[in-house]
């Protein structure tokens, strides 16, 4: 009887074997499973291929030119390779795409895609049985019509534009074509660049925060990068004779922001609004890729709020938001859609044992939108609204009744961001002179809503801004009606992270330069969960003597037994 059932086993299993093999084949041959089957199979493609891809010029000398071909056949990717610099000349690059399940035997699916004035065939020993296809622009085509082509992962599923001789690509499966699209009539505006995914859109896994094993983790704040489409002019370069008076301001700054990047490692980047210089980005997709990159390529997750320059180039709050959530390590969110603005939002850092899954410290993450909506009474910049400050206040008070929370073993040292700062930081009575200086008048808002006083209550500790490029300090605001030590009780921080981008302005005069511009700087946040403190100091991107680059400027302790302290 065992032996019956172990041979009947032995068969079925043999026949299903055989079986699954024989629709293997046939999938691969005739694709007769269904698309929901077929699709989910590792080497295929649910969504689209490519199937032809060119470039339509137009003039608008030329009423018979068109830059929009037949809608039916293909699909326009709605940039101008001129970047609408021009009114005469305008270029787009249109692609034929198909479901991978409708290709017919005479489609063919591109599977190479270069940039060149020649025939590629020419500099290539092995050519294979496709042949190079011209198209306008130095656009050539490796294209097949094999079965199967459109598994492979050599297919081009999707296709973008790029700008900029500095136009790097920061999506997992993309690669940038180096040599640019060539456009007749090139007129003085950065480059446009293909940018072609083979295969399916990966899935982005989002990194989970968490105290390391030494009990420490690190905050990178980096302010007001003014990244540029292109290579970006600097302003206020110092030294400005430094590689003979030659600066592009994107290489430049991102250069620092890696440098800084390699030497603190830290945790996290809040990036704190003004990363992109909207009037100098008639791309900001290309602007942020560049930062995007820098921290993907070193496994570095990072958070995103927004200043009043960022929405001024070709996306809006929203749309860029939209783009740094499909980045790995992004983990930027738009918020509740009832919340003003884009943007507001925390994260959890957890602790460092994993078996223990609670919360080691909240940061808060809020939009202070751009130019103020009311000029006549409120002059300047906008505000946090009410629906904000609400939203903080309930957050914070849902989240302290949070299995998170109240599984936590020691002192919380809770934190917020910002780009625009809040109009306490005009207390110059508050300001701590060993934490840096105060260059400019704070631009903060003309109305204030109460932010200050929500942190305050809520027992956040320390606040952080950018906005003023040359303001680095930090303002220490005490209780008006709590006394330690007989004085006024510490009961808040409030700090500049000073300016990294050399696209922003820096024109002011640095005493600690010997009264030379303003060097650009980054500001570090480390928290000590042993002995419940958070440290502050900054890194400079520049300094006359040998070792200044190296240094913390300006560290000071913000917090100590889990206490808001003086300095």
């Amino acid at each position: 009887m065992t032996r019956r059932i172990v041979r009947t086993s032995i068969q079925l299993g043999a026949l299903t074997f055989i079986v699954l093999l024989l629709l293997f084949f046939l999938d691969n041959r005739f694709r007769v499973l269904p698309d929901a089957i077929h699709n989910a199979l590792p080497a295929h493609h649910p969504g689209l291929v490519i199937t032809d891809l060119t470039l339509a010029t137009c003039s608008s000398l030329n009423i018979l030119s068109s830059c929009k071909l037949d809608a039916a056949k293909w699909h326009r990717i709605d940039k101008d390779l001129y970047l609408s610099s021009t009114w005469v000349s305008h270029a787009y690059i249109h692609v034929q795409r198909k479901k991978e399940s409708e290709l017919t035997d005479e489609d063919k699916v591109i599977i190479d895609v270069r940039i060149s004035r020649l025939d590629p065939m020419t500099s290539e020993k092995d050519q294979g049985h496709e042949r190079w296809e011209q198209r306008p622009g130095g656009i050539w085509l490796k294209r097949t019509s094999k079965r199967h082509a459109s598994d492979s992962q050599k297919a081009i599923t999707a296709a973008d534009v790029l700008f900029g001789a500095d136009a790097v690509e920061a999506r997992p499966s993309w690669e940038l074509v180096q040599q640019p699209v060539i456009l007749p009539n090139p007129a003085s505006r950065p480059e446009a660049h293909l940018t072609l995914r083979r295969g399916s859109a990966p899935k982005i896994e989002k990194p989970t925060l968490r105290v390391r094993k030494d009990g420490k983790f690190k905050i990178l704040q980096v302010a007001d990068l003014h990244l540029s489409t292109g290579l970006g002019i600097c302003r206020d370069a110092e030294p400005p004779t430094l590689h003979g008076g030659k600066c592009d301001a994107d290489p430049r700054t991102l250069e620092f922001v890696g440098s800084i990047l390699d030497a603190e490692k830290p945790d996290l980047v809040v990036l704190s609004g003004d990363q992109v210089n909207g009037e100098t980005a008639p791309d900001a997709q290309s602007a942020v890729f560049k930062y995007a990159e820098l921290l993907i390529s070193r496994s570095i997750p990072f958070a995103t709020i927004f200043g009043n320059h960022d929405d001024e180039g070709s996306l809006t709050r929203s749309a860029m938001m939209q783009l740094s959530e499909s980045l790995p390590y992004s983990l930027g969110i738009p918020g509740k859609a009832a919340v003003d603005g884009v943007g507001n939002y925390y994260l959890e850092v957890l602790s460092h044992k994993a078996a223990q899954h609670s919360s080691a410290m909240t940061l808060y993450f809020l939009d202070t939108h751009g130019y103020s909506p009311d000029e006549r009474n409120f002059r300047g910049y906008d505000w946090l609204k009410k629906s904000q400050v609400d939203w903080f206040r309930s957050t914070s008070e849902e989240l302290k009744k949070s299995p998170l929370h109240n599984h936590a073993s020691h002192m919380r040292m809770d934190m917020a961001f910002i780009h625009i700062p809040l109009p306490e930081y005009r207390n110059t009575a508050d300001i701590v002179e060993a934490s840096g200086k105060a260059l400019e008048s704070p631009t903060a808002p003309g109305f204030n809503s109460g932010f200050k006083q929500a942190l305050v209550d809520e027992g956040v500790m320390a606040v952080s801004c950018g906005h003023d490029h040359v303001n680095d300090y930090c303002a220490l605001s005490h209780s008006e009606t709590e006394k330690q030590d007989n004085e006024p009780k510490p009961e808040l921080w409030m700090c500049y992270a000073g300016g990294s981008g050399f696209g922003g302005y820096a024109g002011y005069e640095d005493p600690d330069n010997d009264k030379k511009g303003f060097r650009r700087r980054v500001r570090v946040y480390e928290f000590d969960m042993n002995e419940a403190r958070i440290s502050t100091w900054k890194r400079v991107e520049w300094g006359p003597k040998k070792g200044d680059t190296e240094k913390r400027v300006d560290e000071i302790i913000l917090v100590e037994g889990g206490k808001v302290v003086a300095a």
